[in-house]
Order: C-alpha cells, then structure tokens, then sequence
C-alpha cells in the first residue's frame, strides 16, 4: 500500500507497539520515516485515527498521499470554510475517515472535543510533539492544552493510545512530553540521529558578505534543489531577490499572505522553484527528498530547531552539504529576537494587573494597555502570551480573557534563562574542535553512537571543506604548537586562558584558531567545563593532550591546517577575511587559500586534464558532485607540485589525511614521471 518492500531501522518495533495499544514516544529524525509509524498501527487497529499536527502545509501534504493511495483522510484547518469543515464532522460521525487531521487549537472550539468524543477513536497522533514542551524549540501555547483533551478523547473502556512523534527532542524535552501529555507508561523509541550522508560545515562570514557567498555557492547545479534559512523577513526577501538573478529562487516568510506561501511551497516540489529563501516557518512536513544544500545564513535559536532544518537536506540518502554562517553580528540580532520574545518581567506585571476575575476581550485590553501602560501592540501581545502559557491569564476560545494564578513569575523567568542558555550551546557548536555530527548526536542522548567521527565536516576533513578554506601552518605556527605540546605534556590539563598567558600569546582569536587546527590533527581533547564563582557560572576550556599529541616530539611530521574564513571564489576581493590578512603579513606571503591563478606549462594542463577526466569517473562512480572528489584548486596544485608520495600529498592545497588516505594511491599515480 505504501510502496515500501521493508521496514526501516526501529520502524516494525515502534509499530507493532502501537498496534497493540501502548503509549509510545517517537524521537526520528526528520526523513527516517516516523509518519508510518502511526499510519500503519491506524489500519492495524481500524476506526479513525485522530492526528493533532501545527501546520496546515504539513496536514495537506499527508492527507494528499494517504488518499493517493487509497486511505479516506480529511483535514479540519482554518484554511477551509465552515461547511466543509462541517461536512467532515458529519463523516467523522458517520465512521467514513481512517484519518482525521487537526490543528491544536480546533481542540478550543466549544463542542468540537465532545463531538469528537462520540466516537471511539483508533489512536490519538500528535506529530511535532516538541512544541508541546516548553523547553522544546518551536514550544506552542496550544500544544500545551492537549495534556487537558485527552483524557476525553482517548475513552475510558479500552483508552486509545497515544502516539508523540518529534524529530527534535533532548532528554529533557522528552520527559516534558510524556509528562504533559499524561501519557501512560510510554515505551520510548530513540532512533538515528547520526545522518551519514550530510556533511556540515560552520564559518564565520561577515553580514555583508553572506549573499555574494550564497550566490556563488548556488550557482553551481549540483548544489540545487536548495533551502536557505533567513534570520528575518526583510533578509529572506533580499536573498531571494539576489538569488534570482541566475536561479529560480523565491522567499517564504509569515509576512506573506497564504496564497502566496502555498504557491512557493507547490512550486519547490514541483521543482519550477530551485531554491527556496525562508525563515524558519519553511519546511515543516515538507517531503521533497532531493534537497541537497540547506543553508543557514545566520544562526539560528537552537540546536534543536538547526538540526530540524539540516536534516531536510538529502532525505533519498544521496551525499548533501549543510552550511552555517555566523559572525559576532548574530549574537546581537539574537539578542534583539529574546528581549522581543522574552520581554521584561515588568510588562507582564502591567498586564497581569489588568486582567480580573470577570472575562475581558484582547481587543479591549490591547487598547487599554496602549493609553494606559504605555505599551505597543506588539509589547502587549507578547506579554499576554507569555502569562498565558505560565498560567497567569486565561484565555478562551473566542477571545476572553480572565486572570490566572499568581505562581507565574517563576517558570516565567526559568524559561527565559533556558532560551539564552539554549542559544549559547549554538555559540558553543561554532567553536567545536570536534565532528559536528558526533556533537548533535550526543546532544539529543544518544550517547551510545556518539562514539565515532562522519569524515566529512569541515572538522572530520578540513581539506574537503567547500566553503571554508584551511591553509598549512606557518614554521612559526608549528613551533607554537611544540610550545603547547611541552607545556601541556607534564600535566592532565590547563584552562584554555592559562595557557594562553603561558605561551605569551596576544590574540586570543589566533590562539583559537591553533587550538583548532592542533584538536583537528588528534594532538589534544578541548572539553567545555564550569565552575561557581560568587553565584555565577564560569565556563572554560580544559586543554588535554591526546595519546598521539604525548608522542609528538620536533622531528614528528604534522599536517596542521589553519582557519582561513571563505575561499575567495565566495567572497568580495575588497572585503577578504581579516584572519588571511593577518596571515598573510605574518608570513610575507599568500596563503593557499589567497593565491591568485597560476600560469600553467604545456605539461602541466595536460596532467591538470587527466586527473579532471579521472575525478569526474570518480565522482560519477561514486553518485557525488566532482568538486566533492576534488576541488578545481586542488587539480592545480596537484599539477604544479606533481607528488610523488602520501607526504607530499598533504603539502598540496585542498588535501588532508582522510582525502589522501581515500584518493592517494590512484592520484600518485596520475602524477607519476609519464611514461
């Protein structure tokens, strides 16, 4: 019925669960196949499965495929009028649908949950169960009141159990869910967070910058079908306009009007749009399999939210690339998104002295609040929302108002510390000297497959970095490193600032930047580490060395490549990354990342054209784009220097231990005297 010969990895388990009626929570990643998981387990069991979703795009695009083969599914949204909605209900009642999907807050509508409640129901789905936690990264006021439905909709003479489904949830947010969702002795299904066919990559890239970057990034055919995610509106549209100019590029934002967002969403699947330029409104549900670049053109909130939106980069498990730019500017904008979001506990005192035991309309108290507390419309909005979802104000369906209990200002303030705390495990995520892909699988617990690297981040392979571009160290540079080595090697560890000191070293951004390069080449562990001092947390960085790093001596080869910021075919010449220049004049030369184009001998092209002929073979053979086997730049040095062994490999500008290891043997060869 649904297509597929065989289950997934861990989807027979959870169905079977389901189909015998337990409660089950289900944490997937996004494209692991979690819809079947309540679908199959719902014609198991018969009746109708009722299937609680936040998105009209997402409840649209399943009740279209189960339909499509055959299901009878409907839809209950406030993008249908009220007699088709009403004409749902009758053939909800009539026992007609298998699936019936709706938004949480249609559960508000006076009547509508003892409508539904007439019926016994076969299971109860809640997808993006992560927005019912507050501690979730898309947490929804309306998701909060499912835990109060329930009850009445399960039934009481066989409950019908209760599905949560997410493809984003930390340990802690998992708890929350079952919590609030009352749900009974759930079993608990954490599967697949590792996704072996992306490969990420974090840069710092200047604001000005950004959209010449992803312009040039996108030009290139292969990179497309292509998702760039927007920190706002007016910078979604600017990009979408850029983009346009050589692509078929469009914006998608909540600013604009439904009609318009389905005729994007429509178009990308049908793939009359290449690109899609979107806040983070973009995305949920959307099943399009062949996506192969997601771009995020500043940082987003949470890790959560960023792994969510990554992750619908290659969903038909071909090789896609993610990429996330960041520069210090993006902490201010988030810092602007948090006191807008978050909004100072003195507004929500001014509202919570407004409201009373008797029903007031928004309208009313929106007004008041504007002549009377001198506070916007949107301040105003924010604070109400906010004492609703702690329990300060009461809002009912309709629009009244009435006062809620005093204990708000508690949880109010613990979860707008957990928001900035959230934010800086972001910040935290662009300093790692560790694979990116180990990093997001330990974060959302799953310790046991947190053990190995991808091979393929800018960390993992530096050299295979696309936008990112590494240069070999100077002999200055690699003499600081033995410095470290030394200082570091009659000890377990030492904070990161003390080392520093230490090693009399000025420019912390430098010293990062060494840091880096050292863990990359496996010489030394950094780990994140606290400790109170006077009520406050200080974070550090303890610096360990690594076995390898203890059996390094001065005759020991390195290869230790340096953080160069973007390669100049991404970036405006005029505007080049402080970092190369600061590199450039400390060395009195360009570095690889910088050097201009070469002039090649006769002989030279001739071998730059075998190893092309080879790696489009290669690339072919291996189902990737040819500047994933090699770039353009690494042919050119590959024909300048013509290799003759593994360690003159290493010297050669786009070439790291994991592409020599991989390709070595067959690019010796090519480079080998002609016969």
């Amino acid at each position: 019925m649904f297509g597929f010969a065989r289950f997934r990895a861990g989807q027979e388990e959870v169905c079977r669960t389901a189909t015998n009626g337990r409660d089950l929570l289900l944490v997937m990643p996004t494209g692991a196949g979690k819809s079947l998981c309540y679908q199959l387990p719902a014609i198991a069991r018969g009746g109708t499965a009722l299937v609680i979703s936040p998105l009209i795009a997402l409840m649209e695009d399943q009740v279209a495929k189960l339909t499509a083969v055959g299901l009878r599914a409907e839809r209950i949204h406030s993008g249908l009028d009220r007699e088709h909605a009403r004409e749902i209900c009758r053939d909800y009642l009539r026992g007609t649908l298998q699936f019936l999907f709706i938004a949480p807050e249609r559960l508000r509508v006076p009547g509508f949950v003892e409508m539904l409640a007439k019926r016994q129901l076969a299971l109860i789905a809640i997808d993006e169960a992560h927005c019912i936690s507050q501690w979730g990264h898309d947490f929804r006021p309306d998701y909060r009141m499912l835990g109060d439905y329930l009850p009445a909709l399960r039934g009481s003479e066989a409950p019908a159990p209760v599905i949560a489904c997410t493809a984003t949830a930390t340990p802690a947010v998992q708890n929350d869910i079952v919590q609030q969702l009352g749900m009974i002795k759930p079993a608990r299904f954490i599967h697949g967070f590792r996704r072996d066919n992306l490969a990420i990559e974090v840069v710092e890239v200047p604001v000005p910058e950004r959209a010449r970057a992803i312009c040039s990034l996108l030009a290139d055919p292969a990179r497309r079908p292509a998702i760039v995610y927007a920190t706002s509106r007016k910078q979604s549209e600017t990009l979408a306009a850029a983009l346009a100019v050589s692509v078929r590029a469009a914006a998608y934002h909540a600013g604009l009007d439904a009609e318009t967002r389905e005729r994007v969403q429509t178009a990308f699947q049908a793939r009359q749009l290449e690109v899609v330029v979107a806040t983070i409104a973009f995305g949920m549900g959307i099943d399009k399999a062949d996506i192969r670049t997601v771009i995020h053109a500043g940082l987003p909130g949470t890790l959560e939210g960023y792994y969510q939106e990554i992750g619908r980069a290659g969903r038909d498990g071909r090789p896609s690339r993610t990429y996330l730019m960041h520069s210090y500017a993006d902490q201010r904008t988030h810092d602007f998104f948090l006191n807008r979001d978050y909004p100072a506990i003195e507004n929500l005192n001014k509202i919570f002295r407004l409201v009373s035991d008797e029903p007031q309309q928004v309208e009313e108290m929106r007004a008041a609040a504007t002549t009377r507390l001198s506070l916007s419309e949107e301040e105003f909005d924010k604070a109400l929302e906010k004492l609703e979802i702690h329990g300060g104000a009461r809002i009912e369906f309709g629009g009244s108002v009435t006062r809620g209990g005093a204990g708000w200002k508690k949880t109010y303030a613990v979860q707008a510390q957990h928001r900035a705390e959230q934010f800086e495990k972001v910040l935290r995520f662009t300093a790692l000297s560790e694979c990116r892909m180990t990093a997001l699988v330990r974060h959302f617990g799953d310790d046991e497959d947190a053990g190995r690297g991808c091979g393929q981040c800018d960390v993992c392979d530096p050299a295979g970095a696309v936008l990112r571009v590494f240069r070999h160290a100077s002999p200055a540079e690699r003499e600081m490193v033995q410095r470290t080595i030394e200082e570091l090697r009659p000890l377990d560890y030492l904070a990161a600032g003390t080392l520093q000191k230490r090693l009399e070293v000025a420019s912390r951004g430098e010293f990062d930047a060494l840091l880096d390069a050292m863990a990359r080449a496996g010489l030394i562990e950094i780990e994140e580490a606290e400790f109170e001092k006077e009520g406050e947390m200080i974070r550090f960085r303890k610096i360990r060395l690594t076995e390898r790093g203890l059996e390094v001596r001065r005759s020991t080869p390195l290869t230790l490549l340096i953080g160069e910021g973007i390669g100049r075919e991404f970036s405006d010449r005029k505007t080049a990354s402080s970092a190369a220049r600061k590199s450039t004049a400390k060395s009195g030369r360009k570095s690889s990342g910088e050097a201009g184009p070469v002039q090649l001998t006769a002989e030279q092209e001739a071998l730059a054209a075998r190893i092309k002929e080879w790696r489009s073979a290669e690339a072919k053979r291996l189902g990737v784009p040819a500047y994933v086997v090699l770039h353009d730049r690494s042919v050119q040095s590959l024909a300048v220097k013509r290799p003759a062994n593994p360690r003159q490999l290493l010297d050669v500008d786009g070439m790291g231990p994991a592409k020599v290891e991989r390709f070595g043997a067959a690019l010796l060869q090519l480079c080998g005297p002609p016969a």
